[in-house]
């Protein structure tokens, strides 16, 4: 497998070698083949690791099979995706409520991955998971399309570097236009589908809440959250009294709906390896879904 990348003007000129540790997070076991193989070139000529690089160069990187494990994913239906954004590097797609993101299990075959796998195979490339959505959720969600930008984008969710946007209806109305919950998510002990509110064991979770309409029952928000916590959005706002409607697992009572409302509508990056802005918005609205 080869990676080509060509170094933006954004790019500050620096050794090979911290390109690749320090920028591109390679592996050092990889990073050791990659050198001993010889299988670095800038511009086409065979690079030493202590050879600058400078906006404008062109490195490319030859991996051997075993560098990466390639996983193993049952193709779906690639007719099916909705991509928002493509390079050959990174793929944005538009979920649709009611779709895994990811198998579970070996043999499953019906999930945005399965799909996405479908798409992929004449590019001879797989998706990589970034980050999730749950079932219910729908909207933007960016897989990686090598496992080598895996990482970097890993590192960046981490660091809050990818913003993501989500819009709810939620039962009732906020005390206040703005609100951030800071409480910490744990495990359900008797139910493995649900999260709760664990003041002792939960790991720390925080949501930025802005209401931005509202009618005599249900309130319209959006949400961007400064960690990932699983089915965060859904156990803060239930936590407040205001779950969002048409929750299977956290609404009690209120008005009902045939789905989930909540919907990923905007994702915003750096692109780790070209440097180019990268803002995607969804082309419908929660309300139009």
């Amino acid at each position: 497998m080869k990676l080509s990348i060509t170094l933006s003007p954004h790019y500050q000129p620096t050794a090979i070698r911290d390109l690749l540790e320090n920028e591109w997070l390679i592996p050092r076991k990889t990073r050791h083949f990659l050198r001993i193989r010889k299988n670095v070139t800038r511009n086409g000529k065979t690079a030493m690791f202590h050879d600058m690089a400078y906006p404008g160069d062109i490195i490319t990187l030859t991996f051997e099979a075993a560098d990466y494990t390639q996983p193993l994913i049952h193709p779906g239906k690639a007719k099916i995706i909705n991509i928002l954004w493509e390079d050959e590097h990174i793929i944005i797609v538009d979920k649709p409520a009611g779709v895994k993101t990811h198998p579970n299990q070996p043999d499953e075959k019906n999930t945005l991955l399965n799909d996405l796998a479908a798409y992929l195979s004449p590019q001879n490339q797989l998706p990589y998971v970034v980050h999730r959505l749950d079932k219910e959720t729908s909207g933007a969600i960016l897989f990686a399309k090598n496992p080598i930008i895996l990482p970097v984008l890993g590192r960046m969710l981490e660091q809050k570097k990818i913003q993501r946007t989500y819009e709810a209806e939620i039962v009732g109305h906020l005390p206040q236009k703005t609100i951030i919950i800071d409480k910490p998510i744990g495990r359900h002990r008797h139910d493995r589908r649900k999260r709760v509110i664990d003041q002792k064991g939960g790991q720390r979770a925080i949501t930025h809440v802005t209401e931005e309409a509202i009618n005599s029952e249900t309130s319209w928000v959006t949400c961007q959250l400064d960690t990932g916590r699983t089915h965060q959005i859904r156990v803060h706002l239930s936590s407040i009294g205001h779950p969002i409607v048409g929750d299977p697992l956290y609404q009690q009572q209120g008005k009902t709906a045939p789905r989930l409302q909540l919907h990923a509508k905007e994702l915003s990056l750096i692109h780790p390896f070209t440097k180019v802005p990268v803002n995607i918005k969804t082309a419908h609205q929660l309300s139009e879904l």
